[in-house]
């Protein structure tokens, strides 16, 4: 998430969607208060601000500031309350409340469009994001695309389009590929056995190996759905495997050099930063995604 409410006053999202980074006008009586209230928080010169760890640092550093440096944000969110009570935004997903409150099915583009809004944060008490009156602008930009997203990943919405994909000529390719992907089991080398039990990468993104069975990959197996192998050399085998949590992923440390072209021949490799900052953000959704589910969505009033 990033964005900018005032040009010396700035709470954003990292990188992995881990922490926050905080930046306002120098004070050192502010500073000592923020350090004493956030004693993890870690100065960064690169950035010229303060980086802040936690998967609710977003939420917490925002507090704060509306707490000490509330003639900041107070006229903000005044006009963002006039703005919505003369243009409301009429939706089913949407309610206002001390701040907007955005609930939705979970959707990846939603989760991508609302991290892009100043000073949204996700309640993960209440499975919500919540958006001040202040960044009304920013939402109301982005809502018919929040929207649209939001009703395909309805229930109704996702079995009409599974109907209509029936009918489509390459629907039974895609239903064998579907079915295969849900064998979890990947082809390896006989000769350069990848280690079990830790993040690795592959052409099908982040696993961890949990047996390689030795059994023979069949050669029209390989070639229908793992193209990338059809130039190995080697006799491939079954690798069983699982996905990894977004908890392992965070304590993958990435590979120093980027990947050489072999490890990509041979299917597996050590995840770069880049690659793993991508696994991340994905398993984080992923996780949230299965708590909203397990959320009995609220009545209509």
């Amino acid at each position: 998430m990033a964005g900018r409410e005032h040009d010396d006053i700035e709470v954003r999202g990292d990188e992995e969607g881990q922490g926050a980074i905080v930046s306002f006008p120098f004070d050192a009586a502010v500073a000592q208060r923020f350090r004493e209230a956030f004693p993890r928080a870690r100065w960064n010169d690169e950035l010229g601000a303060w980086r802040l760890p936690g998967t609710t640092a977003l939420h917490r550093a925002a507090r704060w500031l509306d707490r000490e440096l509330p003639t900041a944000f107070a006229l903000d969110d005044e006009r963002g309350r006039d703005s919505f009570s003369f243009e409301p935004i009429v939706s089913p997903y949407l309610e206002a409340a001390d701040e907007i409150v955005v609930r939705t099915p979970y959707s990846r583009t939603v989760v991508e469009e609302l991290r892009a809004i100043p000073w949204a944060w996700w309640n993960g008490e209440n499975k919500a994001w919540q958006v001040p009156f202040r960044s009304i602008e920013e939402l109301r930009k982005r809502w018919p695309a929040i929207e649209a997203a939001a009703e395909r990943s309805e229930p109704e919405a996702r079995r009409q389009r599974r109907e209509a994909a029936k009918s489509q000529p390459e629907y039974e390719e895609v239903k064998a590929t579907v079915a295969e992907r849900r064998r979890r089991r990947y082809p390896v080398p006989a000769s350069e056995l990848p280690p079990t039990d830790r993040v690795l990468m592959s052409h099908e993104g982040p696993l961890v190996v949990l047996e390689v069975t030795g059994e023979l990959v069949p050669a029209d197996a390989a070639r229908q759905h793992y193209p990338w192998c059809s130039v190995q050399p080697d006799d491939l085998v079954w690798a069983l495997w699982r996905r990894p949590t977004h908890e392992e992923l965070l304590k993958t440390w990435p590979a120093r050099r980027p990947t050489p072209p072999h490890a990509l021949l041979r299917g597996w490799w050590q995840p770069t930063l880049e690659e793993l900052r991508t696994a991340r953000r994905s398993a984080k959704s992923l996780e949230r995604a299965q708590e909203t589910r397990r959320m009995p969505r609220p009545s209509p009033s």
